[in-house]
This record gives structure tokens, C-alpha cells and sequence, in this order.
């Protein structure tokens, strides 16, 4: 088998992980097959451990499969049970140390700075020692759950030295970038604290060296959608064309889940919709327990990827009322430029962190955590909007999202980190 010519290798929390970034790191991998990488690597968590955690996970059996040139690798842990902790993260920097060593100009990207960056930085420098010399270009992107899960609770808990490490490894890295402008914001005010606190000097390197690079989404996968195709999938579910209020993320507090549900039990036009709660997540149990005798409320926990866009389009109105929650701030928003792109009825959410950047003026806003808003808002979408001006309303959004797909974003990024990618065709 030949080497190589170019190396991409994505860390990441990849699927079946039910996470907007786990998309972004397929939709990159991808786009990379066109532009000059022959070698795609995503470096992620074995399933049992994904499992352990507790995150929300697809259905195994029925995860999309990848390109035949993108190599899924989930090494095992190192060591016994003597390592309570970080096992499987020196198997994750062991393997990519091995990759380094190959004479391949190699781009190593990490989502999740904790722990993704660590393993990065970690196999760079230990390749380097070992007199190995990569050819390796670093980015790191921060997400959402760098800021609001690990950093902020650095800041709250007094645990500025962990703070410190975390913002060396980030800006150790070639080029380092935030997943959305709110986001960027969010890390300098972050480097402030830490700055005052500690007499470093993070926050202007991170004003001077973030730029942003929003979510890569694979666009081709929710236009054009076949009408038979959305009406199959509606039958199947007992569902009809605008007839129901979809909610389609991660159950959690933070989505505004408690919120729609009050919402939905007060809008007038609750006797003929339906409430779609459509994912899974920690919330979920509770949510069905206080909801159990309302009829109208549908919980699907199996949706594919390829019904996804299919339920999307069928709706009357897409509900993410996200709030801010002291353990996560939505920092943009991706189920929610997937919904625009794919039609149907329009888009109710707040104006939470990075929200507005993925809706830009195109859904209704909300204000977080406000039910009698919500539910005025549903009633609004359902009583009041005649069928030109939800055609014009889910035209402009598509034409917004279209911003974010994944060929763009792609050649943004690597244009600006690496001129040396061929970006062809």
C-alpha cells in the first residue's frame, strides 16, 4: 500500500455521540477527500466508554456510514486498572505519535479542548523529542462546552492553574479558532480573569490570534428533500404535514425543554398539534414522567440521520427555546441551521449566546425562559401566518444557512491555516 501525500486527523467525540461537533468533524472529513488529503483520520473514544459516560448516543446499528477513505480509530486504553485515569486518553496520544512518526505532512485538528488539545499538543511535543521532526500543523477549535463546562468553572471554582493550562495548550497550538463570534468573546472575557488573577498575558493573544470558523454542515442532505419521502416518514410516525411542534436536540434543561412543554400545555393552538420531542439526553426520563397523561406529547429516541431533515420539513413550527444555564451557554446553534435549510415551518428560539449568528434575523425570537412568549409564538406561527409569509420566512433562512455549508467553511479555514492544501474542485 502507498504512503500517503497528506494527512488529516480530526480528535474529536465522533459518533455515534449525539452532538452538533461530532457533525462538524464528519462534515470536515469529508470536504477533505476533495481537497488533497488521501489519508482521513478521526481519533475518538471507544463505544464502552461513550457509553459509561452517559452521553447521548445514536442507535449503534444505525449510524451513517463514512466515506470509504475516512478510518474511524478508537484505540484502546493503556495500562491497568492501577490507572484509575487516563488510560484511554495515552492510547488516543499514543496512536497519534505513531501517525506523527510517518514522514506525512499531517493537519491535526482537536474539538474539545478538554480533552482533545491535550492530546494533540501532547503527541506534537513527544514526537518532536523523539526526534521524529512531523510535518504537523495544529488547529484547535473551541466549542461550547470549552467555555461554559470547563473554563467558567475554573473561573468559579478558584482553579485558576488548571485555567493556565488550558489556555497554553490553546494558544501552543498554529492557528486556534472559536466555533462562533460569541464564543470568541466569551474566551477573551475568560482570558481577562484569568490574566487578572494571574498576571499572564492570554487575553491579548487571544484577541490578536482567534478568529472564528463556524460549524461545517453538509447542506446537500435537507435541500431539495422529496415530498413522498417526507409524507412516508410522517405515516410512519403518526404524524401529518403542520401538524405538530417539533423539538429536535439533546433533552436538556439548557434546550428550553421544560419550557416548551409548559408552552405547549397553554397555546391555543395545542388541540391540533402535536408536541415532537425528538433526541435524547439526561432530561428525557423526567420530561416523559411529567408529561405521561398529556396524549399529545410524541418522544421518538431512534431518529436517524436521514429522517432528521425528513421531520424538519413536516413541521409547523421548530421550538429550541434555548436559556443559559450555568453549565452551558448554546454558542451557536446547529440543529437550528439545519431546520432552516430544510424547510417547512419556521424557526422559535431565543436569542441565547451564538443563536443569533446561526438564525441571523431569520426565526422568531423569544425571550429565554418566557412560556407566555413561547406559547404566543407557536399561536402566531399556527392562527395568524398565512402560507406566503411562511414561504418567504423559510426562503430567507435557507438562503442564510447556506453560509454555513460545509465546502465553504472548509475552504475558509484551510485557506487561511494552510495555503500549501490543494483546494481543487
Amino acid at each position: 500500500m502507498s504512503r500517503p501525500s497528506r494527512r488529516l486527523v480530526i480528535v474529536v467525540r465522533a459518533d455515534p455521540v449525539i452532538c452538533g461537533h461530532s457533525g462538524e468533524a464528519r462534515n470536515l472529513a469529508e470536504v477533505a477527500l476533495t481537497r488533497g488529503f488521501d489519508d482521513v483520520r478521526l481519533l475518538t473514544w471507544p463505544i464502552p466508554v461513550l457509553q459509561a459516560a452517559g452521553l447521548p448516543l445514536k442507535p449503534l446499528d444505525r449510524i451513517m456510514p463514512y466515506s470509504e477513505s475516512i478510518t474511524v480509530e478508537r484505540p484502546e486504553p493503556v495500562g491497568d486498572y492501577r490507572v484509575p485515569d487516563g488510560r484511554y486518553l495515552a492510547g488516543l496520544t499514543g496512536r497519534l505519535v505513531e501517525l506523527l512518526a510517518e514522514p506525512v505532512p499531517t493537519t491535526c485538528v482537536s474539538m474539545y479542548l478538554a480533552p482533545h488539545d491535550a492530546v494533540v499538543r501532547d503527541a506534537v511535543d513527544a514526537a518532536r523529542a523523539a526526534g521524529y521532526a512531523p510535518d504537523v500543523h495544529t488547529i484547535a477549535k473551541a466549542v461550547g462546552s470549552d467555555v461554559t463546562n470547563v473554563i467558567r468553572s475554573c473561573l468559579r471554582e478558584g482553579r485558576f492553574g488548571a485555567a493556565v493550562v488550558l489556555f497554553t495548550r490553546f494558544l501552543a497550538n498554529d492557528q486556534v479558532i472559536a466555533v462562533s463570534e460569541y464564543t470568541r468573546q466569551e474566551i477573551i472575557a475568560c482570558a481577562e480573569a484569568v490574566d487578572t488573577h494571574c498576571g499572564t498575558r492570554f487575553a491579548r493573544q487571544c484577541v490578536r490570534r482567534i478568529s472564528v470558523s463556524y460549524p461545517p454542515i453538509d447542506t446537500s442532505a435537507y435541500l431539495d428533500l422529496d415530498p413522498a419521502l417526507v409524507e412516508t416518514a410522517l405515516k410512519r410516525r403518526g404524524l401529518e404535514r403542520d401538524g405538530y411542534v417539533l423539538f429536535l436536540s439533546r433533552v436538556t434543561r439548557a434546550k428550553g425543554i421544560y419550557d416548551l412543554v409548559d408552552a405547549f400545555a397553554q397555546c391555543q393552538a395545542q388541540s391540533r398539534l402535536k408536541l415532537v420531542v425528538a433526541g435524547n439526553g439526561p432530561e428525557l426520563e423526567h420530561v416523559q414522567a411529567i408529561t405521561r397523561h398529556n396524549d399529545r406529547i410524541l418522544f421518538l429516541t431512534d431518529v436517524e440521520d436521514e429522517e432528521k431533515p425528513l421531520l424538519m420539513n413536516g413541521c409547523a413550527v421548530y421550538a429550541l427555546p434555548t436559556k443559559p444555564e450555568p453549565d452551558f451557554v448554546e454558542t451557536f446553534g446547529i440543529a437550528l441551521t439545519e431546520k432552516m435549510l430544510a424547510g417547512g415551518g419556521p424557526v422559535i428560539t431565543t436569542t441565547t449566546g451564538g443563536v443569533g449568528e446561526a438564525v441571523g434575523g431569520t426565526a422568531i425570537l423569544v425571550e429565554a425562559g418566557n412560556t407566555n412568549h413561547i406559547a404566543a409564538a407557536i399561536d402566531r406561527v399556527v392562527l395568524d401566518m398565512s402560507a406566503e409569509e411562511r414561504r418567504l420566512m423559510a426562503d430567507r433562512a435557507r438562503e442564510h444557512a447556506l453560509s454555513f455549508d460545509r465546502v465553504r467553511v472548509f475552504d475558509s479555514l484551510f485557506a487561511t491555516s494552510n495555503p500549501a492544501v490543494a483546494l481543487t474542485g
